[in-house]
């Protein structure tokens, strides 16, 4: 009995241990549970998604990589929102911080009258006394330098120093000026003395800047005093023309273009921007101008100051005419004073006006023709042609008139002025008119000359200017002649060859250096017309060298054109074996005969044209001829008849 008991209450207490084990069992995975589900659900809150959760019994686990250290102790403290801080176990890595980058260095300098000032963040290893000096020296003893730099220690980019140099070069040549330098770019903006000095800075600085450092310039000059302010344009069978035109302002010169457009007028305009004018409607009275010649179908227009002088074409209706100057001379603004002419139809019967011409070859050779009024008026006009265009270069072939206007000496001597503002051209003058073609170095070449014309025979004389600028012919921009081009190209090849792959139009890696310094060369000589010549030896048949020369002289050209060299008015040319330059019978001369040759193409000069006292005289000439062969004819049959009856005498 005794046994007994004692086994039931073992086993009560064997089955109440039993089931406090289970209990406790059950009991720590519901908190295990209920601690990873807590803690990762307020972990996503926090968008600390990054962050995995581990438990073990009581200890909550935080694993996974923070991308900063902050991040790290946001998700040790969410964690300990939920549970409690003493059972989280920290077992998370942080990510290593990259190096500190360095700062975007700068220096900005302004430059005036009073000193200059400089600020902005360099390296510590910028030598500030010598900057300090260098602005001083430049700012002078009594102006003021202001320096605002901060530093920061961090090595200087590979470039900075260039960078500073060039700025520091170029303060010297801007007395008015903003330099902003980074390391791989300086920005300079300035204010100069006139519009020559800012193209001639333009292009120093372009050159001065260093390979690796880029450079942007925004330079400008003041507005020049036009005088006289003036606007002048034809229009005939083949559209509108404009010589000159002046503009006080941005809204006036838009106004002015519109208008020109409206009259048909195509391509690049110019219109120069000066100060001067004689009314603040001046691109209100030129467009209306401008719109009234279109009105009448052509003619020409020339506005000197507030004078407007309109001439129609002739042959226009009279009642179009009338209402057209009836309508603008209304709408003119009223400082504005309109003349119109309405020209008479010429008589038929009558003699052709005198003329004179002038003409400039490219080579610089001038010839001079036509009427002139005077042996003193034709000794002033030689005088003047070989003193403005050399003694060796002029050719004079004028004829004395006494039927020539009053102001002809005036009116040739102003033709050979113009002339002489061209690289190459012609002037014709009449008395009443004066043409002028041609190309210039000079940008302003167009309004000089009319400006010229203008002072010397007056606002109502009419004019017909074509002048093209020509970047090779710019002295201030310093660039090679067409002819320096040709002879440097010369130059660069010397002994060296442009080589080829045998019997192909492939260039060989040794012809690379060449065409990079002919690269280089031809990139300042612009759109010179240049022709690239291929030759062969003779082997092989004629056509085939014919074809292959024409392929690596392609080839060539393709290769300048990689190297972004303007090709546009380059031209290729395969002559195959029809040029040798040595005896194909050898190796040697073969070898010389296949090569590449550079030729520049010269424009053809401008027709003189003839003048009319030269067509009288060759019409005389030629009637003086006839007489005289009819003459020769005549005496040739008497001597025919002669000599036949002396026969028939002799027979008998």
């Amino acid at each position: 009995m005794r046994l007994s008991s004692l086994a039931i209450i073992a086993g009560v207490f064997g089955s109440a241990g039993a089931l406090s084990f289970v209990t406790a069992h059950f009991s720590a995975n519901m908190v295990e549970a209920a601690s990873k589900s807590g803690v990762l659900n307020a972990l996503d809150r926090a968008e600390l998604t990054w962050a995995e959760v581990d438990v073990n019994g009581l200890q909550v686990f935080l694993i996974g990589t923070a991308p900063d250290e902050a991040s790290r102790f946001q998700a040790l403290s969410t964690a300990g929102t939920v549970v409690d801080a003493a059972r989280v176990i920290d077992q998370m890595l942080v990510e290593e911080t990259e190096a500190i980058v360095a700062p975007a260095f700068s220096l900005e300098i302004l430059r005036n009258k009073s000193g200059l000032s400089v600020i902005g963040l360099v390296p510590a290893s910028t030598d500030r006394a010598s900057l300090q000096r260098q602005l001083q020296a430049l700012a002078g003893e009594e102006g003021a330098v202001s320096d605002l730099l901060e530093t920061a220690d961090f090595p200087a980019p590979d470039t900075w120093d260039d960078s500073v140099h060039f700025a520091m070069r170029a303060l010297e040549d801007l007395p008015r000026s903003k330099i902003s330098v980074n390391a791989d770019r300086v920005m300079i903006r300035a204010t100069t003395e006139s519009e020559e000095e800012r193209r001639r800075l333009e292009v120093a600085l372009a050159r001065r800047a260093p390979e690796n450092v880029r450079l942007g310039l925004e330079l400008s000059s003041p507005r020049p005093v036009i005088s006289p302010f003036a606007f002048r344009m034809r229009y005939d069978e083949d559209g509108p023309r404009l010589d000159t035109c002046s503009a006080d302002s941005e809204e006036a010169r838009d106004r002015i273009f519109a208008a020109l457009a409206n009259a048909g007028m195509e391509g690049k305009i110019s219109c120069t921007l000066g100060l001067g004018v004689p009314s603040r409607r001046w691109g209100e009275a030129v467009a209306q101008s401008v719109g009234a010649l279109t009105q009448l179908g052509g003619g020409s227009l020339a506005i000197t100051n507030a004078d407007i002088e309109l001439v129609a074409l002739e042959g226009t209706v009279e009642a179009l005419f009338e209402t057209t100057v009836s309508d603008l001379g209304a709408a003119l603004p009223p400082v504005f004073a309109l003349n119109a002419v309405l020209p008479e139809p010429p008589d038929a019967n009558a003699e052709g006006p005198p003329d004179f011409s002038a003409t400039l070859s490219p080579e610089g050779a001038v010839q001079i023709r036509g009427r002139i009024e005077s042996e003193v008026a034709k000794q002033t006009a030689d005088s003047f042609a070989r003193a403005a265009f050399g003694s060796e270069s002029v050719y004079t072939a004028t004829r004395l008139s006494d039927k020539l206007p009053a102001d002809w000496s005036v009116r040739t001597l102003a033709g050979l002025e113009a002339l002489s503002m061209l690289a190459n051209g012609a002037v014709t003058v009449t008395p009443d008119s004066v043409t002028v073609r041609g190309r210039t170095g000079r940008k302003d070449a167009q309004d000089a000359i009319a400006a010229l014309f203008t002072e010397k025979l007056g606002a109502d004389s009419t004019l017909d200017i074509s002048v093209e600028y020509v970047e090779q012919f710019d002295a201030s921009l310093g660039l090679p002649t067409p002819e320096e081009c040709e002879a440097q190209i010369v130059q660069i090849i010397g002994d060296r060859k442009i080589t080829f792959e045998p019997g192909s139009a492939a260039l060989d890696n040794s012809a690379e250096d060449i065409l990079d310094e002919l690269a280089d060369l031809l990139k300042k000589c612009g759109d010179i017309p240049l022709e690239i010549g291929g030759h062969t030896d003779s082997q092989g048949s004629e056509s085939g060298n014919q074809r292959l020369s024409q392929s690596r002289a392609q080839s060539v050209l393709d290769a300048l054109r990689a190297r972004l060299v303007p090709v546009r008015a380059y031209s290729v040319q395969g002559y195959g074996e029809a040029n040798p330059i040595a005896d194909n019978g050898t190796e040697d001369g073969r070898e010389a005969n296949r090569r590449i040759e550079f030729k520049l193409l010269r424009p053809e000069p401008i027709a003189e044209e003839q003048t009319t006292l030269e067509a009288l005289a060759e019409a005389e000439g030629d009637a003086v001829d006839n007489e005289a062969a009819l003459e020769t004819v005549a005496q040739d049959g008497e001597s025919e008849d002669t000599a036949g009856d002396a026969d028939e005498e002799t027979s008998e």
